[in-house]
Order: C-alpha cells, then structure tokens, then sequence
C-alpha cells in the first residue's frame, strides 16, 4: 500500500475514533457534569471534527482543481475559530473572542511554524521554500497589524475617547480588511498564483504519484465530500455551544484568565487541524506548503474572521471592536517582526524553529502571569 495512502487512512481511522467523545460530551452537557469535565470533552470532540471539515475542504478542492479549491480553502481556512468564535460572541464573551484573535496570530506564526521547521529541520538540514510569497504575505500581515494596533494607540494617546469613536473605527478599518482580503486572493489566485503554487492536491497528501498509477481517473466522491463539509461544520457549531458554555466556569475553576484562554487555549482547539497538516507536511521537506499554510491562517484570521466579528457584533447586539489589550498587539508586533525575520531568505533549520517556539513559550507564560 502506499504511504501517502497510508498516512490519510491512518489519520481518517483516528478522526473516527475521536469522534466517540461527541455523544459523551453531549451526554455530559445534559447531565450536568463538572465544566472542567465538559470543558475538556468538548474540546477534544471538536478536533475530530475540524480534522473532517479540513479533510473535506481538501477534497473537493481536488475535484474543482487549482481556482475554485483554493479558494475554497482560503474561505474555510479557519471555519473552526470563526464558528466558535461566533458563538462566543453570541453568548457575550467579548474579551475572550478578542484574545482568541490575537492567539490565533500569534500560534500560527511562532508555535505552527515553530513545530514546522524544528521537526522538519531535524530530518532535514536545511529546508527551503518560496521567499517571495512569505515577503508578500509579510507585508500583508504587516499592514493588517497597523489596523489592529490604531484603535488601542488612539485610547492610549487620548485623554478622552467616545466609544462610538471606537466602534466607528473599527467597523470603517474592518471593511478596509475585509477588502484588502479580497485583492489578497485576486493576488494570490489569479494575477501571481506562480508564487503560491504548491499544489492543492498535496495539501491534503491525497494523490500520490504511486496512487495516480495505480488509477490516473480516481476522483474524490463530490457529493460525499460536500455532505461531510456541511455535517463537519454543523457539528462544530453544536459542539461549540458546549464548548464555549463551560469555558468560563471552566477556566476560573483553574484559575485562568480570559486574556490567557483565549490567546493560548481556544487556537489550540481551534487549529487543531491546521497544526497537523503545517507540521506533517513540513517534515516531508514541502516547507512551501507549510509557511503557507501558517501564515495564510494568520492572515485569513487578520484580515477577514476579525472585521466579520466587528460587523456582525454589531448586527447581533454584541458590539465588539479593534480595541484589543495594549499588551496583545505587542505580543502580535513580535510574532509578526520574527516571523518576517526568519522568512525573509526563504530557508529554515531547526534552530529557527526552536527560536519561534521559545518566543511562543515566553509570552505563553507572559499571558499567564498577565494580571486581569
């Protein structure tokens, strides 16, 4: 059998298995267990199901090739956060959300890229990957921090500030993202696809040059795959309301702050899938596609699942802005400066991807001591 093929039905076999906590978390719920019990049964039920919904994404992106894939993974990218984040947003936990803005950026950048190029770096002496797509998106990421940093400079260096100065703010820069998104993808799918052109089909490891001999016809079952998408992603919603129901509880129980849950714990659950895929293809030496895949996260995160959480905060009666805590945007201004540093010559080794995870370490424990 081949090991591509393997490998996919390994982690389809695990994804199965895991599934099992979704009726104990539900069962959980019901019975009023203990919210550090259903905390944590909730949590691992939605990896399995991340790990499905990114499955499917990948899937059909086979079947709809390069264009219309890629665009279908640059749209539920990060589907997970964003449901969970909705629903966090619906249920008022307005802090958490935010930090679970910051903590997405911030994973991705330092802890998935980290993880990438220290375990890819130890099979590997040196890895290589395309230098001018991680500039591009460096300075993508870089203008999308500039927007999330003015709101919290404006407070800061004003005596008195409106609210609804705030607000306005934020909803007039969320719509500048949400456009600047929209040329990102134009750039990157069509006018210089070349640049990000490290093939749809391996981000899922699906076909391999050994399977495409054996059956060089062999699609994946669209219906199948559209069906998995939609119950993949109405079961992380539901699963979501449990999830987010006890993290409050939860959290206090353990004495966490709703600065260090959502900056650390929620893109922990979150990513899951993406941190899998980031890591394992990474040490198959496609750096390509890892880079790609961590830092495309952190710009779908900035520059589209932010301002859609600043617009329908508002249409839902939960307001939420830019104003995000002085100390996450400087803990994102590093990420963001590091992580351009180490890309900058499009080659890695494992003592890059030690330095990235130290970072992450340090301001883990930084956000952990933060007071409330």
């Amino acid at each position: 059998m081949p090991t591509a093929l393997k490998n996919t039905q390994t982690k389809n076999l695990i994804s199965i298995g895991l599934l099992v906590f979704l009726p104990i978390a539900v069962v959980a719920d019901k019975l009023n267990w203990d919210a550090l019990t259903v905390f944590g049964l909730s949590a691992i039920a939605i990896v399995p199901l991340a790990v499905w919904l990114s499955t499917a994404t990948e899937e059909i992106a086979v079947v709809l090739g390069p264009s219309i894939g890629g665009l279908l993974n640059a749209v539920f990218g990060n589907a997970t956060e964003l449901i969970i984040s909705l629903v966090a947003l619906k249920e008022g936990l307005v802090d958490i959300v935010k930090a679970s803005i910051t903590g997405t950026i911030i994973s991705n950048l330092l802890l998935v890229m980290g993880l990438s190029m220290l375990l890819g770096g130890l099979r590997y002496k040196e890895q290589t990957f395309q230098p001018m797509a991680a500039r591009v998106n460096g300075s993508t990421m870089t203008l999308a921090v500039t927007a999330i940093v003015l709101p919290a400079m404006v407070i800061t260096t004003s005596n008195v500030v409106e609210q609804s100065a705030i607000t306005n703010l934020s909803i007039f820069v969320a719509v500048i993202l949400i456009v600047v998104y929209g040329f990102t993808l134009l750039f990157s799918l069509k006018t210089h696809s070349y640049l990000y052109d490290v093939g749809v089909i391996e981000l899922g490891d699906k076909i391999s040059e050994d399977e495409a001999t054996q059956d060089k016809h062999s699609k994946p079952n669209l219906s199948l795959w559209v069906g998995i998408l939609l119950v993949a992603t109405i079961g992380i919603a539901f699963v979501s309301e449990i999830f987010v129901g006890a993290v409050e509880e939860a959290t206090k129980g353990l004495g966490l702050t709703p600065l260090f849950t959502g900056v650390i714990l929620l893109p922990l659950v979150g990513g899951a899938a993406e941190y899998v895929t980031a890591v394992r293809v990474a040490i198959k030496n496609n750096m390509d596609l890892s880079v790609s895949v961590a830092m495309g996260s952190s710009l779908l995160v900035a520059l589209l699942v932010a301002p859609l959480l600043v617009i329908v905060g508002q249409v839902i009666g939960q307001p939420m802005d830019l104003n995000f805590n002085l100390f996450e945007v400087v803990a994102v201004i590093i990420a963001v400066v590091i992580a351009n540093l180490i890309s900058l010559d499009g080659r890695s080794n494992w003592l890059e991807g030690m330095l990235l995870l130290a970072t992450y370490a340090v301001l883990a424990a930084a956000f952990y001591f933060h007071p409330v």
